[in-house]
């Protein structure tokens, strides 16, 4: 449960009714991005108000007509997704940070230059938001921002969401520990066992993933290996 003072106001409004519940807004914001959460737990109070402020609660006949259930987690989750959250000016401005950390760190593991095929670095990202004025919604999902972030700052750097695809030699003798590395790290599309014992795969992942990856792998083969983007 959330207490009263962290709670803000989520508020739905269906013809002339309001309806109303007291969450916790970070919790709140997770269940717009998708993410798995029991709401309920995250109420300050079990309950759906017509004015939370005043304390009056809506109506079991109101939420059946409105809502169509007089379910608390099915109703919660309604006025959240469809309605309006209220924040302190503390309370968006902290939301804010949060969320555009999250979206710059999923632009510098998925994002690359496209001519190069070269990640971003953290940095180059942060600049040309900056530059270009991008301002983060705290609710809207991460992955809805990303896509409009892109097309904003394609002006500014070259940049696409891609994955690349790499392949992968590995001498016998490194298996063991590098096999395990290639497929923790993106999915695996074709490998091949030689005569002499050594392995040859081709693995996808994220472009902007690719730096770690061939520090992975180096630190695992001791530099004893040999990598190729393919086109």
């Amino acid at each position: 449960m959330v207490s009263l003072d962290e709670a803000v106001i989520a508020r739905l409004k269906k013809g002339e009714e309001h309806f109303e519940v007291l969450v916790d807004p970070y919790a709140a914001a997770d269940l717009i991005d998708g993410k798995e959460i029991d709401i309920v737990q995250n109420l300050a109070i079990d309950a759906i108000f017509k004015d939370s402020k005043k304390g009056t609660h809506a109506s079991e006949e109101s939420l059946q007509k409105n809502f169509g259930t007089n379910n608390l987690t099915d109703i919660t989750k309604q006025i959240i997704l469809k309605g309006d959250i209220q924040l302190t000016t503390e309370q968006r401005n902290k939301m804010q940070k949060n969320k555009r950390n999250r979206i710059i760190e999923t632009i510098v593991k998925n994002a690359m230059d496209p001519k190069t095929k070269a990640p971003h670095p953290r940095q180059r990202i942060e600049l040309a938001m900056e530059q270009a004025g991008v301002h983060v919604d705290p609710f809207k999902p991460v992955n809805e921002q990303v896509k409009l972030i892109i097309e904003i700052l394609r002006p500014i750097i070259p940049i696409s969401m891609e994955n690349i695809k790499i392949s992968i030699k590995i001498p016998a003798e490194h298996i063991g520990k590098a096999y395990g590395t290639v497929r923790n790290f993106g999915t695996l599309e074709r490998e091949d066992w030689q005569s002499d014992g050594s392995w040859i795969g081709i693995i996808r992942l994220p472009a902007g993933m690719q730096n770690d990856f061939y520090d992975k792998l180096n630190d695992v083969t001791k530099g004893n290996v040999s990598t190729k983007i393919l086109k």
